[in-house]
């Protein structure tokens, strides 16, 4: 004892922050908010470091590259010495984070600890939970399985929906116009780098402000807040009946947290790592990709909505539901606090539980996309074949052989994933339809690494044949016009 206080005294001589860390620790707080209630920040926190010690662990064998990217998950749960184990670890963890941040958003909100002066407390706390979500997002792409190849070309479509900047999102998420090598490398810097560095600047801005601004009173009845004289009420009630933080004010904080690392130790061996399901492999279409399990409710409402409702719910809901939370403490901001005289609060609270509880179950048993049980081996109706030459025959055999039968009909023959094919050179002109082979788009992942050019071309080919009869295919109106002014070409009489 006596050398760790000579080093530490040694330590303080130079870096001067003993004092600062000293008034950190015992700054007072309200003695009722020593509860239960208030110890979700704190477990946070404490979880937030277990992804951050089990992430670098699990980052000296991943391999951030699309060939070796499963590879490395299977070396951790089979070959490496409770490899498995510091994976599940940080599968559940991620897991507890997102829930223990939304039951801390919740009771927030309830206590009305958003209002005067804490609004910038509470839009940093948003910002938190945004960027937790995206943590949890970018590391079930890194698993890079079945589920994240299709789950990021669902993320990938939804992007590429936002008006003028979709192609431009599209591309600097995936590091090309397709699913590739480049994409894995884009989300680990995002999971490794981005992310953390983004959630620990705001840990830090907000446990500033929670300790400069003090920890939100107990809400009783009656007591409103009002800017003129709030922080001087609060002042008076820490210097009246309040304690320190340390070491009075944290007993509940410890238990609380020692649970829930129990709790996800317990998960961690019970229920062991997520993944990887199967490789990636984008011809492998029998699949039924589900996010992880905070976004199964989006998942839901994905299915449930009809198409052409789909790119306003995800583009404007989103920015309603965020804008609404960025702006709650500065319409609310005075007035009462507590949760028993706020019954719309309450029933908001309520109605939000309902709906995202009754949308994850269903989510459970809800198709992604409409009836997904064709087989490939369904023949291609023969009047698609007819009269057809040998490159377009050749493209209606890599129809076939690619499995393209499973997401798509033919005269009503085959999979309903994808839209119906008897009219998509109507649609589509020759140059769209090789992007839309190539590089995906909507629920239709890309093929771009999956077929030869001469494969590509050969389909493509057969589906301009595809198109009713008397019915001329799309053309590409430009296109039209060059060809027209160059058979005007000087010599044939026009000016």
């Amino acid at each position: 004892m006596r050398l760790i206080k000579t080093i530490g005294e040694w330590l303080d001589a130079r870096l001067q922050i003993g004092a600062t860390i000293t008034e950190t620790a015992e700054h007072r707080i309200p003695r009722e908010t020593a509860s239960w209630f208030y110890v979700f920040g704190s477990a946070a926190f404490v979880v937030f470091m277990l992804q951050i010690v089990t992430g670098i662990l699990l980052a000296f064998i991943y391999v951030p590259s699309a060939g070796e990217a499963w590879n490395s998950l299977q070396t951790l749960n089979h070959q490496v010495s409770l490899g498995w184990f510091i994976r599940a670890l940080h599968g559940w963890g991620s897991d507890f984070m997102v829930a223990i941040v939304l039951i801390h958003m919740v009771q927030v909100f309830l206590f009305g600890a958003y209002k005067y002066p804490r609004e910038l407390t509470w839009i940093v706390g948003v910002f938190l939970l945004l960027v937790t979500l995206g943590m949890a997002f970018t590391g079930q792409v890194l698993r890079f399985d079945q589920d994240a190849y299709w789950g990021l070309g669902i993320g990938a479509s939804i992007a590429s929906r936002v008006p003028a900047m979709g192609p431009f999102i599209v591309n600097l998420m995936l590091g090309g116009p397709i699913i590739a090598g480049a994409t894995l490398s884009r989300f680990f810097a995002l999971h490794v780098f981005i992310v953390p560095g983004l959630l620990i600047a705001f840990v830090s801005v907000h446990l500033l402000m929670v300790i400069k601004l003090g920890i939100n009173e107990w809400p009783m009845p009656g007591r409103l807040v009002r800017k003129a004289t709030y922080i001087k009420e609060y002042h008076e009630l820490v210097k009246k009946d309040g304690m320190r933080f340390f070491p009075d004010g944290m007993g509940k904080d410890l238990l609380f947290d020692g649970f829930i690392l129990l709790s996800i130790a317990a998960c961690a061996i019970y229920y062991g790592p997520f993944g990887p399901s199967g490789p990636p492999n984008p011809t492998i279409i029998q699949t039924v990709p589900k996010p992880d399990f905070f976004f199964l409710w989006l998942y839901a409402v994905l299915s449930f909505l009809p198409p052409s409702m789909e790119t306003p719910a995800l583009l404007i809901g989103p920015v309603v539901v965020i804008l609404g939370l960025l702006f709650l403490p500065f319409a609310f901001g005075e007035g009462e606090k507590s949760w028993r005289r706020r019954p719309v609060a309450v029933l908001t609270i309520l109605l939000v539980a309902v709906a995202l509880g009754t949308f994850t179950h269903l989510a459970e048993h809800t198709p992604w996309s409409p009836v997904m049980d064709a087989w490939s081996g369904i023949p291609i109706p023969s009047e698609f074949l007819h009269n057809r030459t040998a490159l377009e025959r050749q493209g209606a055999l890599v129809f076939q052989v690619k499995q393209c039968h499973n997401c798509h009909a033919l005269d009503n023959q085959g999979g309903k994933r994808g839209p119906a094919l008897d009219a998509v050179a109507v649609r589509l002109t020759q140059d769209q339809l090789i992007r839309q082979v190539i590089q995906g788009g909507g629920n239709m992942p890309a093929y771009g690494k999956n077929l030869s050019p001469a494969e590509t071309t050969a389909l493509v080919a057969f589906l301009e044949t595809l198109h009713p009869a008397g019915q001329s295919p799309a053309r590409n109106a430009s296109q039209t016009i060059v060809q027209s002014s160059g058979a005007a070409a000087p010599g044939s009489g026009h000016p």
